[in-house]
């Protein structure tokens, strides 16, 4: 049974639903002793664009505040981080961090769901055989990782690469390796598991049990339940079992105390 998540959203996003006390009560039902608040992260775009699939910037005053409040009431019962699932966009990266300048942000989960500004871009996951947007897309990962800004990366083969075997294995290998090298562990997914989405994805998982990586299970819940289900949570386990994979149960401690 797992201790720890660090991939939660909050009904802010606009595809997830459930109150914020809701995911606290569902985690201490489910016997975590950490749990991570990881919304997507908002970014400053033009006033006539509104995302659909993150919170907006105007949101941010509200999460902080309904997060630190649970994280007083339920301090004898789970330690609470407030954090976010963020992409690196290198070239929207400076004013989004004056947007989140002065906020307490324990932690952030890289989620590279867009390799360039999201007005403009295609989603990672919609399939590809683009081998140039395949390469893109690890080289940005590794990018972000190496700035020190985040824990791990959220659902790593989230990148639906249709084209050739070979330069799948080229390209993902050579993040998995560099993951190895820096010691990030792998999330092992359970959104995309549950829902059979095409992460994650056994030719990404080979490679990463022939390279000897480590894995985190991440719940990326969008409603309470996929916090204290037991029977997705193993249906993780048996996919780390099943290629190999050392679990990383806790993140050592940081943030706010």
């Amino acid at each position: 049974m797992i201790t720890a998540n660090y991939h939660t959203h909050t009904a802010r996003c606009q595809h997830a639903k459930g109150e914020d006390k809701a995911y606290v009560e569902e985690a201490i039902a489910g016997g975590l002793k950490v749990l991570g608040f990881s919304d997507h992260c908002p970014w400053v775009f033009p006033k006539e664009y509104v995302s659909r699939t993150r919170m907006r910037p105007e949101e941010l005053d509200d999460y902080f505040t309904s997060l630190e409040q649970l994280r007083r009431e339920y301090a004898r019962d789970i330690t609470i981080y407030i954090g976010f699932e963020a992409e690196y966009v290198p070239d929207m990266m400076e004013e989004q961090r004056r947007l989140l300048e002065g906020y307490p942000i324990d932690y952030r989960i890289l989620g590279e769901h867009f390799t360039e500004n999201e007005m403009h871009s295609v989603y990672t996951g919609f399939p590809s055989n683009d081998a140039s947007a395949l390469q893109r897309y690890v080289d940005l990962v590794i990018e972000a990782l190496e700035t020190g800004d985040y824990l791990y990366p959220a659902h790593p083969d989230l990148m639906h690469f249709t084209g050739a075997d070979e330069i799948y294995d080229e390209q993902f290998r050579r993040l998995c390796v560099y993951c190895k090298e820096k010691q990030f562990p792998l999330e092992i997914n359970l959104l995309g598991l549950v829902e059979s989405r095409h992460y994650p994805s056994r030719r990404f998982w080979k490679i990463a049990e022939e390279v000897g990586n480590s894995a985190i299970i991440g719940c990326d819940a969008h409603t309470p339940d996929r916090l204290s289900n037991q029977k997705y949570i193993r249906m993780c386990e048996d996919w780390a079992a099943q290629f190999h994979l050392p679990l990383v149960q806790m993140l050592p401690n940081f943030g706010t105390k």
